[in-house]
């Protein structure tokens, strides 16, 4: 595994997305995830699986220690009190002391910067996350993170993957020493079958998902891609052992096109691009 280093957290650059992993078979494909090698987890309280997460890394027989455990906290409850009754509730669902990194998942502009933020900085302070970070966070919002923060943010969480073009957020995430980390890095299912991506996994034995996941990975974006299939989490989890050619990755950066985005809720900012 390869991992990326940022303000003391070393995490594992192959993630594991548990969205929409639920219930017993839920339960069984999270944990079976951790059987297959995963060592970092991806879950939210918006989830509604935090439960199956802690059952799933108990019954895995890995050692708390080893797995690297992200959790996130909702927009509708970044004021203080609704923060703090947000974490509680994710650690007691999770059976767990604590998360190795608590996220903010969307922003929220009726709730002042400081205050949110604030509250991130309180629950790393009392030991609940070893880490801390935000999601979906643009350019100025990460600014005005920054200057809110007393606690190093370590990651921007942040839809990525061939067809979106997020240069500019993920210029000012490095710039701010953040680390990026991907979701929907397969834009839920626009990459297979993408001829370009399907001709360059041809040329690797790869397939056009694992070219998609390399692509980032090569560029140290952290990746979290999901599934309720063991073959395809052992797939997702094979993008280590080949690289991309420089032309190869100009060539995927090259697939950028408009209205790209899969997940844009109602309540989300004024993108950058």
């Amino acid at each position: 595994m390869q991992y990326v280093e940022t303000h003391g957290a070393r995490i594992p650059i192959v993630g594991f997305g548990s969205m929409r992993l639920k219930e017993e078979a839920g339960t069984r494909a999270i944990e079976a995830a951790i059987r297959n090698g995963y060592r970092h987890i991806d879950t939210a309280a918006f989830y509604g699986n935090e439960r199956e997460v802690g059952e799933a890394i108990r019954a895995s027989g890995v050692k708390r220690e080893e797995i690297f455990l992200t959790t996130k906290v909702r927009q509708d409850n970044l004021e203080a009190d609704k923060f703090a009754r947000s974490v509680d509730n994710s650690l007691k669902l999770l059976g767990l002391p604590n998360v190795d990194l608590l996220l903010i998942h969307w922003p929220n502009a009726q709730v002042p910067m400081e205050e949110s933020i604030g509250a991130l900085n309180k629950a790393k302070r009392e030991g609940l996350a070893k880490h801390i970070g935000v999601a979906n966070y643009t350019v100025a919002l990460l600014d005005a993170a920054v200057k809110a923060t007393k606690e190093p943010l370590v990651t921007n969480q942040i839809e990525v993957h061939p067809f979106l073009d997020q240069t500019k957020v993920i210029a000012a995430t490095r710039g701010h020493g953040m680390s990026i980390t991907a979701y929907c890095p397969l834009a839920r299912g626009k990459v297979p079958g993408e001829p370009a991506l399907e001709r360059i996994g041809k040329a690797h034995g790869k397939t056009a998902s694992q070219v998609a996941l390399r692509w980032l990975v090569q560029q140290g974006i952290m990746i979290i891609p999901g599934s309720g299939t063991p073959a395809r989490q052992q797939e997702n989890l094979d993008v280590l052992d080949f690289s991309l050619t420089p032309a190869e990755m100009t060539e995927i950066a090259g697939l950028k096109r408009p209205n790209s985005r899969v997940v844009n809720p109602p309540q989300h900012p004024d993108w950058d691009v």
